[in-house]
């Protein structure tokens, strides 16, 4: 198509009574107004991809898990500081693929880097940079999430973007963070399409506000228990009384299991669920990379803590975390107390963090956080037809149906009409 669109906005069109001045409007602003979302290449028809599916947060239709209220965007980017960036590719018949940026902060990260942890639900993937922020316990590039055989050219972005920083002159040694999952069920993986100055522009672009959802980015060919999945995202922010802190998680689903949505059974109702069978299936298999942020000033042993919780937000979505699946978790805090500086690596400092016994909230809150960021990541998602590169054949992978989950969800509530 040549031209930048939002499969978002698109989708929004299609799906809503727009009057024509509207859509004509929507036309000509669509790519100003992108989150730094493109589509590069766009060749297939997206009508009739989009056709009949509805997309909606999670709490458009009622489902809010937890206790705790979300920050304005209910997203990662309530953490201040963070930004997100995201470049979609869909080509020909079997490209459906991306990158998504995720940035602590918008300043010189090599310089001023962050604290940090990962944690390991399952180690069936080829994440990038994890030991080193194991041992130093901090981040100092942005995250990039996309398809597995990516990672190297992920990385190489990092590299280039963070050696042309303004400082980083005499930098001769690049901790690149990069996450993955395997999209092969939808891309032809093997391709390995994305160039180096995409996964610049996703840096590049990346933003503040609302963050798109869905199938895009590194979320354009994935699945999660049978449907469409992508990339999600939410946020909590804690009352005062406890500290007021943002927590947000951002989520690359792709993954499998027993799909349960604020305890509905929506995967067993609707079938089509791990085991249902009692064979072996491939619908548990994938993977799941989690983002979490927080502007709570956390060391990188209680970062560690955090990002654990997430883990059990996941659980609480039916994931069967199995031998097949690479669940992970990268956690960082941008609070300015605790930030990484020049002069706080080179000489002994006094740094101010939460203690042990105020970080359970927190610890509540990013379950609740996570669990609905993957919620979004489907129920934003819309059907897709693409290219399975384990077959050779075309392969469809329908979104998650909104109306049947909203029935089965109001019957497990004790709803009725």
């Amino acid at each position: 198509m040549g031209v930048t669109q939002v499969p978002y906005f698109i989708a929004q069109i299609k799906s809503r009574s727009f009057p024509f001045t509207k859509i004509l409007l929507l036309s000509f602003i669509i790519p100003i107004v992108a989150f730094s979302s493109l589509v590069s290449g766009a060749e297939m028809d997206l009508s009739e991809q989009l056709e009949g599916d509805q997309q909606v947060r999670a709490r458009e239709i009622g489902i809010a898990p937890g206790i705790f209220q979300p920050g304005k965007y209910n997203a990662i980017t309530d953490v201040d500081g963070v930004l997100v960036g995201q470049l979609t590719l869909i080509q020909g018949d079997d490209v459906r693929t991306g990158v998504t940026a995720v940035l602590p902060h918008g300043g010189n990260l090599y310089q001023d880097k962050v604290p940090a942890a990962v944690v390991v639900g399952n180690g069936y993937g080829k994440m990038m940079g994890s030991t080193q922020i194991m041992e130093l316990g901090e981040i100092e590039t942005p995250i990039l999430l996309t398809n597995t055989l990516s990672v190297p050219q992920a990385a190489d972005a990092i590299i280039d973007w963070t050696l042309a920083q303004d400082g980083n002159e005499k930098v001769v040694s690049v901790n690149a963070v990069v996450g993955e999952t395997n999209d092969s069920r939808l891309n032809n993986i093997r391709k390995r399409v994305i160039k180096l100055e995409d996964m610049i522009k996703s840096i590049s672009g990346a933003r503040s506000g609302p963050v798109e959802e869905g199938a895009v980015g590194a979320g354009t060919g994935t699945s999660a228990f049978g449907w469409k999945g992508g990339i999600g995202t939410s946020s909590r922010v804690l009352p005062e009384a406890l500290g007021g802190y943002t927590v947000g998680v951002l989520v690359q689903s792709n993954y499998g299991g027993v799909l349960q949505i604020d305890g509905a059974p929506v995967g067993e109702t609707l079938g089509g669920y791990y085991l249902e069978d009692h064979v072996r299936s491939e619908k548990a298999d994938g993977s799941i990379m989690m983002i979490v942020a927080t502007d709570a000033p956390l060391s990188d042993r209680n970062l560690t803590r955090l990002a654990s919780r997430a883990l059990a937000g996941l659980a609480r979505t039916g994931s069967s975390m199995t031998n097949g699946s690479g669940d992970y978790v990268i956690s960082f805090s941008t609070a300015d107390a605790v930030r990484r500086t020049p002069t706080r690596r080179s000489e002994v400092s006094t740094l101010i963090e939460l203690p042990n016994g105020s970080i359970s909230p927190l610890f509540q809150a990013i379950i609740e956080t996570t669990e609905e960021a993957i919620y979004n990541s489907m129920l934003m998602a819309v059907t897709v037809k693409g290219y399975d590169s384990r077959t050779g054949e075309a392969r469809v992978i329908k979104a998650l149906p909104v109306d049947s989950v909203k029935a089965i969800y109001r019957k497990h509530s004790g709803e009725v009409d």
